[in-house]
């Protein structure tokens, strides 16, 4: 229904106000099939974040967003920009990432000083995170957004979902620029608990528009070891590992058929390949994990 504004990031997303026919305010930020990154990359945001909510996981409500040509033909803002040229996004069926409600009055962040990422409630949930992206091969580090649900009205988690992109200096929010939250502000105003987390951009799962899984150790890590001080040993991921084992081809399928053939080239076959290799990586998830955690970086501090 309208464009809000346009978000930083490699895939030129924009934020857009929709409406599902009841709602007429609904926000979600919008990936088009003609990003400079690739179609593909839609795809990997609508089956990845299918797969991580079957784990339980929490990322944002995710939907296939209409986009109307005229939309696009009276707003010349909705484009995609190239060093020396700009071409329109394309019309149609395109990928969207909810987000929890008016972005003009709500903050999130996608960083957090190491003293306040001890009072996110569900930072357990970094470890599940790990098993999804090793399993997809997500070849960009995790990417996550916090909010508070003293700030966000009915919260994050109780609301459509929600979505944001990283910019430049690592604190940001995905409906307004904002320095990160320091310490005195959380003692000042509730104490431990008062964030929680969303896992957000899937959309390099699947080694983005490669369709294939170059493992490395450190992909997929969150950037700081903070949020793996609650890993123990394999037994910490062994809850996450036995989801994935429920996830059968026949789930997967379910999943596929939601996705416009026009976002990977009506190639059904090479999306078949794809969720076939996939569940063949499900035998390797202990390896990919010690993997990690052999690394250099030592990413898992109170493994014994």
């Amino acid at each position: 229904m309208e464009q809000i504004r346009r978000m930083r990031g490699g895939a030129q997303s924009h934020l857009m106000r929709c409406s599902d026919g009841k709602d007429h305010n609904l926000y979600f930020v919008v990936k088009f099939q003609n990003n400079p990154q690739h179609s593909r990359v839609l795809v990997n945001e609508l089956l990845g974040n299918r797969i991580a909510r079957r784990m339980g996981l929490p990322v944002p409500r995710v939907e296939i967003v209409k986009v109307d040509p005229d939309l696009i033909r009276w707003t010349p803002a909705l484009c995609i920009e190239m060093p020396r040229s700009s071409t329109p996004c394309c019309p149609g069926l395109q990928f969207g990432s909810g987000h929890p409600g008016d972005p003009r009055r709500m903050t999130l962040h996608d960083f957090l000083p190491d003293e306040l990422l001890r009072e996110v409630k569900n930072i357990t949930d970094f470890a599940g995170m790990l098993v999804f992206d090793k399993w997809t091969c997500n070849t960009n580090g995790r990417q996550t957004l916090f909010y508070r649900e003293s700030d966000n009205g009915d919260g994050y988690g109780k609301g459509p979902g929600g979505n944001g992109h990283r910019t430049a200096g690592g604190a940001t929010s995905a409906g307004s620029s904002s320095p990160s939250p320091s310490p005195s502000e959380s003692s000042a105003s509730g104490g431990v608990g008062r964030y929680s987390t969303k896992m957000i951009d899937q959309g390099f799962c699947f080694n983005a528009g490669e369709w294939n899984y170059p493992d490395a150790p450190l992909r997929g890590l969150y950037a700081r070891n903070r949020v793996y001080e609650g890993v123990i040993g394999m037994q910490t991921f062994d809850p996450w590992i036995r989801r994935v084992k429920k996830i059968t081809d026949r789930v997967l399928e379910e999943f596929a058929k939601e996705i416009p053939p026009e976002w990977y080239y009506d190639d059904f076959d090479a999306l078949k390949r794809l969720l076939e290799q996939l569940l063949k990586r499900v035998s390797r998830l202990e390896e990919l994990i010690l993997d990690a955690k052999r690394s250099n970086r030592q990413p898992f501090p109170n493994w014994r």
